[in-house]
């Protein structure tokens, strides 16, 4: 719970995370983040930042401590719906605001897919009124259904630090969320971690319809022909879930990933080494 504190969130950096963030508190962070990724969203004009290439499509290799230093500033997990909804218990406030990433991949504004966790509560609305009639404060069963619905469509929920371990959003992404697109479909910098499960399929219950491989982003879902059947493979699962949600048949399930030794230690590469 402390990860989510008022009290964590107004405490001064130390010298080490200053240099790294280049900011002196999690609030400068937070409203750096407003001004770069969702104040363009809102009003549909790239930020001078957003028109540099984005680090998370390089092709450098960074070294385990060079990685070790990113996850220290913004870095994410997947998350089931399950964990989802933990979170938002957790979270003294919730506000739903346009999403960055798609207005740059995409062009498209006030595309809703970004949840802050503590913002209205931290004063920061306050300093974007041009913004408010873009900024909607929830109820946690508001934004439960939001997620819900979500869950359904396929988009993969991912919780995110403002400077770690203060939690401060939860997203919803595919291929036009800048981290995403990075990280997987471009094989760039590591971004974010895999969920703590990985999804099997049970044998007895799956018919063979392949709906739930629509849902996959990750490429982990293989179907038999010989056996009419979809199989999951543990080492490319991230654990997000959502194929559980296309399935008839409730033949998906989550498993913790330490339980599933071919993918008890992946939680960075795309394939195991």
């Amino acid at each position: 719970m402390k990860n989510y504190s008022d009290e964590l969130f107004h405490q001064e950096l130390s010298n080490a995370q200053k240099e790294i963030t280049e900011v002196n508190t999690r609030t400068e962070r937070r409203l750096r983040f407003f001004e770069i990724d969702v104040m363009p969203a809102i009003i549909g004009v790239v930020a001078q930042q957003d028109q540099v290439k984005d680090e998370s499509e390089s092709k450098v290799q960074l070294s385990e401590e060079e990685i070790a230093e990113r996850r220290k500033v913004d870095f994410g997990q997947v998350l089931p719906i399950e964990d989802v909804e933990q979170v938002i218990d957790l979270a003294d406030s919730i506000t739903r605001f346009p999403c960055g990433c798609r207005f740059i991949t995409t062009g498209k504004t006030d595309k809703r897919y970004c949840f802050g966790l503590g913002i209205d509560k931290q004063g920061v609305l306050g300093k974007f009124p041009d913004a408010a009639s873009s900024l909607e404060i929830l109820s946690k069963k508001e934004a439960k259904k939001i997620f819900r619905e979500y869950d359904n469509e396929g988009l993969i929920h991912t919780v995110w630090t403002c400077i770690a371990p203060y939690v401060g959003i939860l997203c919803n992404c595919d291929r036009d969320c800048r981290e995403y697109k990075g990280y997987i479909e471009k094989v760039g910098l590591p971004a974010f971690f895999r969920a703590e499960y990985v999804c099997q399929v049970d044998s007895e219950k799956c018919k063979g319809c392949r709906s739930c491989m629509k849902q996959c982003q990750f490429g982990s879902q293989f179907y038999s022909s010989v056996l009419s059947r979809v199989y999951i493979d543990p080492t490319r699962c991230f654990g997000c879930g959502v194929c559980r949600a296309a399935c008839p048949n409730d033949a998906i399930s989550l498993v913790p990933r330490g339980e599933v030794p071919e993918a008890a230690n992946i939680w960075l590469k795309k394939t195991p080494k």
